[in-house]
């Protein structure tokens, strides 16, 4: 255990003397400035790398950010063609079932269709219902418009008797998928 005086003189001689402490500053100030100068350097150096690196990293963000927009763009753009080419695909098929149902009608309007046998009728009645119920699935409407006005987007008028321009006789049948035709039906006007 230290006593009172003990520690007073422990006290006395840790205490430095203002000229020491002047001494032991004026010794060290070259060599303190010098530090000084050399964290001064290396701190500018470190703030000039920090700079850099925002720099790069705020580029690198911005290119991200354009690729991803581009890959988003890219994806949404194929996604569009792939419906479109699916929507032209099935117009074609449908094209191709036309000259069927027209040669369906051709016979179903023949004076010798009402002489045909009533079992083979029939039979063919069948074929043109699931003809037709094929292209019902998908989302064709057939345009037979008599009686309607003549409407120059859905119909192709083939002879015209002057007149009130409403369709007065269907000779071949139109088909149209929602909003996209097909095929305009051709029609006599009159």
């Amino acid at each position: 255990m230290v006593n009172n005086n003990d520690q007073h003189e422990l006290e006395n001689d840790l205490e430095i003397t203002n000229e020491e402490e002047a001494e032991i500053t004026d010794n060290n100030e070259p060599e303190l400035e010098e530090t000084e100068g050399r964290l001064e350097d290396r701190l500018k150096k470190l703030r000039t790398q920090l700079a850099a690196a925002e720099e790069a990293k705020r580029s690198s963000l911005e290119q991200l950010q354009r690729e991803r927009a581009d890959f988003l763009n890219a994806r949404k753009r194929l996604e569009e063609q792939a419906l479109r080419e699916r929507e032209r695909s099935l117009a074609r098929h449908i094209e191709d079932l036309l000259p069927l149902c027209d040669s369906f009608d051709m016979a179903m309007k023949d004076p010798a269709w009402q002489n045909a046998d009533a079992g083979w009728k029939k039979g063919v009645e069948g074929i043109y219902s699931q003809l037709m119920a094929l292209l019902k699935s998908y989302d064709v409407t057939v345009l037979s418009p008599v009686g309607e006005a003549f409407n120059p987007h859905e119909h192709e008028a083939l002879i015209d008797n002057g007149g009130e321009h409403k369709v007065t006789d269907v000779i071949q049948k139109g088909y149209k998928r929602g909003e996209m035709m097909i095929r305009a039906a051709r029609v006599a006007v009159g």
